[in-house]
Formats: structure tokens, sequence, C-alpha cells
């Protein structure tokens, strides 16, 4: 099973100090640590901010696309997203880029079970409808494990059912999925990496904020649809997709990125929270 790959540098509350010295604005407010992940280390900054710090080489391109890109989407979004503030360099201590963001209240949705995750099935479609307009411009960000075609998956998702048999279930929706009418559309604006854990809800179990745009890319939307499967029962999913409103081929281009999610988290720990997201999506996709 994965686990959590080791830091390329060791992140402290002197070095956040330092660093907060390149914005003079921020610099005396109070700072604390709210956790790490995979990617990226964050640290509270009073009480409205944070401060979003790469733990590893690999995710300064993540952060890269944060910094430039989560303001196009938060402009034309009803739902929260932390919003970049302000951006530091490297310096000789710390060789990364890193970002002052919003914070964001709220408890990840993986805390919730499925069925009281239906209960925000309308807004995070509404969400996604609000991202998924046609991208325009010079040098927009690309991404070769977002919103491209089913088959240039291919390889890597038979490797890992040969891998896990677990996952022998799947080859079914996958292959559905790939032989739906291709995305013949302009490419759309992708959130990238919409799943339980990326989204905030608060006391009431609403959705209050979506998370780590890193991924965020263009292309097909089904690679984003696909968290019906992760978040909702099928009773939120049906609600989740009329809020989206999208056609027969979409949603079964969506199911075959479903699979190929649950076949990515399905190799992490049994104590990541997406391990359980996957055995969740396995049995939505499966069941009648």
């Amino acid at each position: 099973m994965s686990a959590l790959p080791d830091a390329d540098v060791v992140i402290s509350e002197p070095l956040v100090r330092a660093l907060l010295g390149q914005h003079p604005a921020y610099a005396d407010l109070p700072v604390r640590s709210a956790g790490h992940g995979w990617d990226n280390e964050l640290w509270r900054l009073g009480d409205g901010l944070a401060v979003r710090l790469p733990r590893r080489a690999s995710a300064v391109s993540l952060l890269r696309n944060e910094i430039r890109w989560t303001r196009v989407i938060a402009a034309r979004v009803r739902v929260p997203v932390p919003v970049v503030v302000a951006a530091g360099e490297p310096d000789a201590d710390y060789p990364y880029p890193w970002a002052i963001v919003r914070w964001l209240e709220g408890v990840p949705a993986t805390e919730l079970a499925p069925e009281r995750r239906d209960e925000y099935a309308a807004d995070l479609g509404a969400f996604l409808r609000d991202v998924h307009v046609p991208a325009v411009g010079a040098d927009l960000p690309s991404n070769p494990v977002r919103g491209v075609p089913l088959a240039a998956r291919d390889v890597l998702f038979r490797e890992r059912v040969a891998r896990l048999p677990a996952l022998e279930p799947l080859l079914t929706v996958w292959e559905s999925g790939r032989a739906a009418a291709p995305y013949a559309g302009p490419p759309v604006w992708l959130h990238g990496d919409p799943h339980p854990l990326n989204c905030l809800v608060d006391s009431a179990g609403a959705l209050s904020g979506v998370l780590d745009f890193g991924d965020i890319t263009t292309g097909d939307p089904a690679s984003d649809l696909a968290v019906g499967w992760a978040h909702f029962t099928r009773r939120g999913r049906a609600v989740f997709r009329d809020a989206v409103g999208v056609d027969d081929a979409t949603w079964l281009r969506a199911r075959g990125w479903a699979a190929s999610y649950a076949s990515s988290f399905y190799g992490l720990a049994p104590s990541d929270p997406l391990h359980a997201v996957a055995r969740h999506v396995i049995a939505e996709l499966t069941t009648r």
C-alpha cells in the first residue's frame, strides 16, 4: 500500500515566520501549524489566512497553478475557494515558491457518511457547472492525467487491476466508459481533484468550501464529474447529475473516470481517507 511520501524540506514555525518577512503586512500575525498532506504543509496565519508551502519538489508546479489560476475560478463560483492573496519566493533557507491564501472554515467531507454527503449534491453540481465553462486564452494549464481521453489512461488502469484483484469488477465499467462517444466540445475549465477530501462542510453538513486547485486544467468535464460516485449514493448522484446537466455519453465517461480514480485511491494505506472513498466508489459502480 502507498504511504505518505517523505518531505524534501523541514518546515518549522521560525522558517514560516522568516518567509513572511517578504510580506510585511502579514509578518506579525500569529502562526500555527494546520497539518500537511501529500504535497503541501498548511500553517494558519491569523484568523482568516493560511500559508501554503510545498513539502516536495513535485508539488511546486501544482502550487504555481494555484497561484496563477485560482482567481479565474473564484470569480464565477458561489462556493468559497482559497484565493491566493500573496505569493512568496524561495530564499536561502527554503527552495520553493509558497503562498498566502484565504482560510476556509469547515471539515473534510470525508468525515460524513455518503448518505449525509447526498445533502450537498445540488451545491457541488452547481459549483462544477460554474467551473466547467469553455477555457479561452493563451498558455492555458494542461494536465496529462485529467481531462484527457480515457484511452490515454488505459495501460495504467489495467496495470493497477492486474496488481489488485479487488479492482477486477471495475473492468466492465471502464470498458463502457471507453466505448462512449468521445468528448467533442471545446476544452472547459476543470478543478481536477474535487473528491471528498478536497471539499469542506460546515457543522450542518452543507458545502462550505472547495480546496486544492493544484490539478486545475482544461479538457473533458467527465474527469471532474467522476466525483459523483466518490461523494454520493445513487440518490445524491441523481441530484448531482441534474444540477450539472450532462448527456449520457459524458456520464458514461465519468463512470470510467470514477473507476480510474478508485484504482488509484484503493492502493493507498487503509488508514487513508481516500482508501475508504475508493471502496465506496467500487461499491457504487458495481452494485445495481
